[in-house]
């Protein structure tokens, strides 16, 4: 009995402060407003778990207080905006879109023009070198370049630096583990470093996909995956159309194989699940 009963007041001892509806809410709308991801009441668990370090971090009683202190502390924001929008990723996750590239679109490639990919929503920069891998083995180390954005900083710094834990290494084909990667030594073991010949192939920046984009030019293939389904339809839209103006004319969008475009946007042609072309 003795257990059970002091097993039951740690356990209560370590839980979370409580996340009510009106304090979800206002979260929900501060994200919504500044990345455009609605975060619907199913995710409501993930982000009291998340956010709860910061109370801790900051000695707050409650995720009212929080709300308090994002209202008037820019960089907190940015915390907050970083721990709510990161999204799983690995390397080459979706394996067919890679596929499809190699059949279809790298054989055709200009040698007179740089070919140009846009890694949109890269996150931890998994997507980025497995599409440079692709790129490199396939045309080589010049006449292409790669661009990858997030509005995550944090996940933007892990990529930029191009490590990673050793398990990642079964994710990625033989063939390029062993001429794109490199297996850590010393304070570095355990871990999987990108070659630094592709690493300098991939430029990564902070943009967010819900404001008005830079001028960051024009691209022959854009990779949008697996973060429309974290966007209300208005949003969705909004950030297709914005994305679409970067695309040249003829141009690719590959969007994830749980996500559609069909019949939304007259410009673009499907190819098929999650693929299509820019025809206007």
């Amino acid at each position: 009995m003795n257990g059970t009963v002091n097993f039951q007041q740690v356990s209560a001892g370590s839980t979370a402060v409580p996340l009510n509806q009106p304090e979800f809410l206002k979260l929900q709308q501060i994200i919504y407003s500044i990345a455009g991801i609605h975060m619907t009441e199913a995710k409501k668990p993930l982000m009291s778990g998340r956010l709860y370090k910061r109370l801790r971090h900051h000695q707050l009683q409650s995720y009212a207080d929080y709300i308090s202190l994002l209202t008037r502390d820019h960089q907190e924001l940015k915390v907050a905006v970083d721990l709510l929008t990161t999204n799983e990723t690995y390397f080459f996750r979706e394996p067919k879109h890679f596929t499809w590239l190699q059949q279809h679109v790298l054989p055709t490639v200009s040698r007179t023009q740089k070919f140009r990919c846009w890694s949109a929503a890269s996150s931890t920069g998994q997507e980025a070198y497995s599409l440079a891998m692709l790129f490199h083995d396939q045309l080589g180390n010049s006449g292409w370049e790669i661009f990858a954005s997030d509005i995550s900083s944090k996940v933007l710094s892990v990529a930029r630096e191009g490590l990673y834990p050793i398990k990642l290494a079964e994710e990625i084909p033989q063939e390029y583990l062993k001429t794109y990667c490199l297996k850590g030594v010393g304070q570095q073991e355990g871990q999987l470093k990108i070659d630094p010949i592709l690493m300098n192939k991939v430029r990564f920046d902070n943009i967010n996909l819900n404001e008005k984009l830079p001028d960051v030019g024009m691209f022959d293939v854009i990779f949008l995956r697996n973060i429309l389904i974290y966007f209300q339809q208005d949003t969705k839209r909004a950030v297709v159309a914005r994305l679409l103006e970067k695309l040249k004319p003829g141009g690719y969008l590959v969007i994830g194989h749980s996500e559609t475009l069909y019949g939304i946007f007259p410009e673009l042609k499907p190819l098929g699940p999650s693929i299509y072309r820019k025809v206007i």
